[in-house]
């Protein structure tokens, strides 16, 4: 069955996203930067320049209300006195005017300002000459100067405002329907944009869990097929194992053994207390008796006869007992519970992951000592092995693989009886290896 992977086709997918979004982000910006502008230059503009409308307008207001007491003559005052006044509304009108000249709006004429402008020039030169023949002592003349000319030409001038205020009124409702335009096109348009992603979303989706059933499908067969073959494997080791370790115990153990028993009656045969030759049986006969302990302790290593005589708890004990005495790492074994019946397909894959542990701890831990607790409870087995010793260079629950083929075999033995390995680091240091095995989940094959 050929597979192809289906990251070319995603990937023209997710291209096709990508510049989706990116022509509309651009879209959407330049909607967006449309839209600034116009609130920029038309709606906060024209706000800001009918605040200087008002105020001229107030301006003139306060202005026709002086000029209507100095023509009706209500306050005892003369009408030079009105000068300072005048003078102050004329500043403050002229600071207006520039401001707002600054700030009218595009859609006004060069025409419309420059009247404007004109307007309040002519107002002010009449009323200098006003104020002019009030000091020249012809208040009365002043007095129609104030009625025929000022107070039409501050009228003018009022209606001219109040006309700008108007346009600018009808500017900013044109500007506030085009913005609520913007806003439902754009709206519109997000909502189609939305949808079509959504679309390209789902069929991207459907096309990659498709393609990932297909993936996790292929890999599980895969899986299947490597713990088939990992068990198959491991089950040769341990019958190799079982076999050369009944090879050297029964063969070769014997045959070390009649040796040493040939080599002790030769010995006794006569032989004189300081002759050479005797000497040299006794070596030979020694060397024959070390060589059939080391052949024994191989023999267990490769496979522990107590395992098959005495079970796994036995063992266990056995094995650490074995293990101080050959390395000389003093072990802290404690045991919780009672071992129920336990499979020797089971129990030797513990042993194994037991052996593997406290190997590593005499090798690369740094440590003379190590604890070893195991727990039988009815539910399963609890194995932990904790050192205090260097530790590991970082926490590797779900990277084990980097350590070495011996935690990978760890691991794979675990997975194989149905249990879970974990490697922890505990606050004091160290590392700790926990082995939980389920054993009523575990079939007798």
């Amino acid at each position: 069955m050929i597979w192809s992977s289906p990251t070319s086709r995603l990937l023209v997918g997710l291209g096709v996203t990508l510049a989706a979004v990116a022509v509309f982000s651009r879209y959407a910006l330049v909607q967006i930067d449309g839209l600034r502008t116009l609130q920029a230059d038309t709606v906060d503009r024209n706000h800001r320049d009918s605040l200087q409308l008002i105020r001229i307008q107030n301006d003139l207001h306060e202005l026709a209300l002086s000029m209507r007491d100095m023509h009706e003559g209500t306050e005892p005052y003369p009408l030079e006195a009105y000068y300072t006044e005048f003078r102050r509304l004329r500043g403050d009108l002229e600071d207006a005017l520039k401001r707002e000249a600054g700030l009218r709006p595009r859609t006004r004429s060069e025409a419309q300002q420059e009247n404007l402008t004109q307007s309040a020039t002519a107002f002010w030169e009449q009323t200098e000459q006003m104020f002019e023949a009030a000091r020249a002592g012809n208040e009365k003349e002043a007095r129609q100067m104030i009625r025929v000319q000022l107070l039409n030409r501050q009228a003018g001038l009022s209606n001219l405002v109040s006309r700008l205020l108007v346009e600018n009124s009808d500017a900013e409702q044109r500007a506030a329907q085009e913005i609520e335009n913007i806003y439902s096109r754009v709206e519109r348009d997000i909502y189609v944009f939305l949808a079509a992603v959504l679309i390209t979303i789902s069929v991207t989706s459907l096309y990659l869990i498709r393609s990932n059933r297909q993936v996790f499908i292929r890999i599980e067969a895969l899986s299947t097929q490597r713990q088939t073959l990992a068990r198959k494997l491991i089950g040769v080791q341990e019958d190799i194992f079982r076999s050369v370790s009944r090879e050297l115990h029964d063969e070769f153990g014997q045959i070390l053994t009649a040796v040493g028993a040939i080599l002790t009656r030769a010995e006794k045969k006569g032989l004189p207390e300081n002759s050479s030759l005797r000497e040299d049986l006794h070596d030979v006969r020694t060397t024959a008796q070390q060589t059939l302990v080391k052949l024994r302790s191989l023999s267990q290593t490769l496979h522990p006869n107590v395992l098959d005589d005495f079970g796994l708890e036995k063992t266990l004990e056995w094995y650490v007992g074995q293990f101080q005495k050959q390395t000389g790492v003093v072990i802290r074994y404690e045991r919780q519970g009672d071992s129920p019946i336990i499979p020797d397909e089971t129990a030797i894959h513990i042993y194994r992951i037991l052996q593997e542990t406290l190997n590593n701890v005499a090798r690369h831990a740094g440590v003379q000592e190590a604890d070893v607790r195991v727990k039988f409870s009815p539910r399963g087995l609890e194995m932990s092995v904790e050192d205090r010793g260097v530790g590991m260079a970082e926490p590797v629950n779900n990277d084990v693989e980097r350590r070495g083929l011996g935690m990978v075999a760890m691991r794979e033995r675990a997975e194989l009886v149905g249990g879970h390995l974990r490697f922890e680091r505990p606050q004091a240091g160290g590392t700790r290896v926990v082995l939980e095995v389920p054993l009523r989940s575990v079939a007798v094959s």
